[in-house]
């Protein structure tokens, strides 16, 4: 298990992931910082300068997992994580990632008043006596303050939000110890499994009267993402996208699907590639919009989105995709690509 310990910069997620060891039996403190550490004095400066934090960088977010699933193998128990985790979509990737491999999370948000983090911001230069560390930490401070306070919302809905005012690094360790006990702050991303060897998916497009494509948001990955998924040992890929689009939206399709692409996905670590199919799955009107029903382990949220609007939801591979799947249901045939470029 992974106890994750979120909050802003100042919280006290560190001190009190210390206590925290000695309350959980068997537990080991594990900081996602040090992962940064290696990737700081490991990659070629030109990269490290092309993101304002070392969690902008995927191979952090990968290794934050595969450090974690490694030292879990090896040591067992649980495993703290002080680590400030701010937006959703990494909070996505990592949770998923450790979801795909069996390991359940606990998410607790330690909340802390500004006024208490201000001050303990400026204990902290009078302690070290560094005026440049004190005004590295102030600077720190101001930089996640106001991404803070935006992320307050999706985290205090998902997390287990334990409030530290006027409580001792003990009083909280404690409550945080109770809490995991209990099983709040259990992460509900759905377990997607890592595939072994290339995959079949089929995603399904559908329009509103104004042509706009609908896209989901899923909780276990970043980015959005088209209705579908992966082709289940002996079934035919039209048949995984009416069984996915009526695990995924509630929809019964009584039409056939019509092919729009066949691309295939090189493989790039940590996927392994393989055949993407988007079908095309028709109109839906206003009356079948409203009637969507998300599983709330799986998918946040859908919207419909036109071309230009997609280009900034979806991730590049699956954008071009989806612009050839377009151009396809404008000239009524199927088009073939490979790595998203068309062949033939």
């Amino acid at each position: 298990m992974i106890v994750w310990l979120n909050g802003a910069f100042g919280a006290g997620k560190t001190t009190t992931a210390r206590v925290l060891v000695d309350l959980l039996p068997g537990s080991s403190l594990y900081d996602p910082e040090t992962v940064g550490d290696l990737l700081r004095v490991t990659l070629p400066r030109k990269r490290l300068a092309e993101v304002a934090d070392y969690q902008d960088l995927p191979s952090w977010r990968r290794l934050v997992v595969d450090v974690g699933a490694a030292l879990l193998a090896e040591g067992g128990g649980p495993l703290v994580a002080p680590m400030t985790l701010l937006k959703q979509e990494y909070r996505d990737e990592i949770f998923g990632g450790f979801a795909a491999r069996r390991i359940p999370v606990r998410h607790v948000l330690l909340r802390t008043d500004e006024t208490i983090l201000r001050r303990r911001v400026a204990e902290r230069e009078e302690v070290s006596g560094d005026p440049e560390a004190g005004e590295s930490a102030r600077r720190r401070f101001r930089d996640h303050l106001v991404p803070y306070r935006e992320a307050l919302g999706w985290i205090g809905r998902e997390a287990h939000v334990v409030d530290t005012a006027g409580l001792t690094p003990l009083q909280t360790a404690e409550r945080v110890a109770d809490a995991v006990r209990s099983g709040a702050g259990a992460c509900d991303i759905v377990q997607t499994p890592e595939p072994a060897d290339q995959t079949v998916a089929a995603g399904v497009l559908f329009f509103d009267d104004h042509d706009r494509v609908l896209l989901v948001d899923p909780t276990y990955k970043p980015g959005w993402e088209f209705p579908g998924g992966v082709v289940e040992t002996g079934e035919p890929p039209t048949q995984t996208g009416v069984r996915e689009v009526a695990e995924e939206l509630g929809l019964r399709l009584d039409t056939a699907l019509r092919l729009l692409v066949v691309d295939w996905e090189p493989p790039r670590p940590p996927g392994h590639g393989g055949l993407r199919l988007l079908f095309d799955g028709g109109r839906l009107d206003a009356r079948a919009a409203r009637e969507l029903l998300l599983p709330g382990d799986e998918l946040r949220g859908w919207r419909f989105v036109t071309e230009r609007e997609a280009a900034g939801l979806l991730p590049p591979e699956r954008q071009r995709r989806l612009s050839w799947a377009l151009r396809a249901r404008e000239r009524g045939h199927p088009i073939n690509l490979e790595a998203g470029s068309p062949v033939g």
